[in-house]
């Protein structure tokens, strides 16, 4: 079997978790004889090589549409379906949020893909978006697709309260590397937190730097600055106290020994399908506190700390309760028993197998 793995244009220039998804996916499903070639959405590409198309975030049809209509295979997606209206309503501009009040949450996506297009010089892939409009874009791809791939289970319910679509899906959970479970953490871990995350409004720095700022929790942040957010990430700086520590990009062996020396590890974003990075440190055995937002729940059922990313109180008093905790292994042997990338490849192999059955 040959499977062309599709993304958006900037995934590897602006590498996010879906890099990491499409990466480890595509590495464990070679180890099962599959092969896989990861292509960007602005790329020409020889349908004819492939059994089957495989693309990611159906927020971005622009990229998924006009391959569909060239390719005349079949296709799944891993829907990636992030909801950023929150964040956008609450930390950007008066312009913004006028124009969520008058377009709505597709409508502005809609703005945005037209600006990429101009400002940042990714090409509209596909004409007929301008005329058919983001919404309609998207429900496209959805039920035309030969299956959906969501994360969890609540991001499908999410799906359908936002669009309207007809299809079959099966969940394909986020994972971590077995190296994350075969690594030893340090034994008694410092009583220390971690963030790691690319800096930029959704993750909430800024919120989390104001819960621990003047305090005896020492932080320290890890990931570099979202190119489109640096006025976010001086802010950031510009906020930090003493007990801040600012590390920059990582390698992911550093990552792993800064996780295994920690006795915490937060991400309070605005929303999460997963948090990767949360992923890793309970394979690490950090206690986490995460954000309520998002999918967080289908993962960590009752062995995260949960927190309100709109309240520094909220995520001091967790971060604090997290650090106050004994060192638990119920968690790692959960991600261990559920959540490993050579799990996901079987679960992806077998929606393969069932798609090209079907056709």
């Amino acid at each position: 079997m040959r499977v062309a793995m599709i993304s958006r244009a900037s995934l590897f220039e602006v590498p996010g978790g879906d890099t990491v998804q499409i990466q480890e996916t595509a590495s464990a499903l070679l180890k099962l004889g599959v092969q896989v070639d990861i292509l960007l959405a602005s790329e020409k590409i020889n349908y004819q090589n492939y059994d089957l198309l495989h693309f990611f975030n159906v927020i971005r049809p622009n990229g998924i549409l006009p391959h569909v209509k060239a390719a005349n295979k079949p296709f799944v997606v891993s829907t990636i379906f992030v909801d950023y209206t929150e964040v956008e309503e609450k930390l950007n501009g008066w312009k913004l949020k006028l124009l969520l009040k008058v377009f709505g949450s597709d409508g502005v996506e809609y703005i945005k893909t037209i600006g990429r297009s101009i400002i940042n010089n990714q090409s509209l892939l596909d004409w007929g978006y301008l005329f058919r409009g983001h919404k309609k874009s998207v429900e496209k791809a959805l039920s035309q697709a030969s299956m959906l791939l969501p994360n969890s289970e609540s991001e499908y319910k999410r799906l359908q309260i936002r669009y309207s679509f007809k299809g079959i899906y099966r969940v394909i959970p986020n994972a971590v590397n077995s190296v994350f479970l075969e690594e030893k953490w340090e034994q008694p871990k410092r009583a220390k937190v971690v963030c790691v995350a690319r800096i930029e409004p959704i993750k909430n720095q800024l919120n989390l730097i104001r819960a621990v700022k003047n305090s005896n929790i020492k932080l320290e942040l890890i990931g570099k600055p979202s190119p489109n957010h640096q006025a976010y990430y001086e802010q950031c700086k510009a906020e930090a106290t003493a007990n801040i520590e600012f590390l920059g990009q990582k390698t992911r062996s550093e990552v792993i020994l800064k996780l295994a020396e920690a006795k915490v590890h937060v991400l309070p974003s605005w929303f999460e399908t997963t948090g990767l990075s949360s992923l890793e440190a309970g394979a690490l055995g950090c206690a986490i506190v995460v954000t309520g937002r998002g999918d967080t729940k289908d993962y960590f059922k009752e062995l995260a700390y949960y927190c309100d990313p709109d309240s520094s109180d909220s995520i001091r008093e967790n971060i604090q309760q997290a650090l106050n905790s004994k060192l638990d292994s119920s968690l790692r042997n959960h991600i261990n028993e559920s959540f490993r990338w050579e799990i996901t490849a079987k679960k992806t192999l077998a929606a393969y197998r069932e798609v090209l059955n079907n056709n």
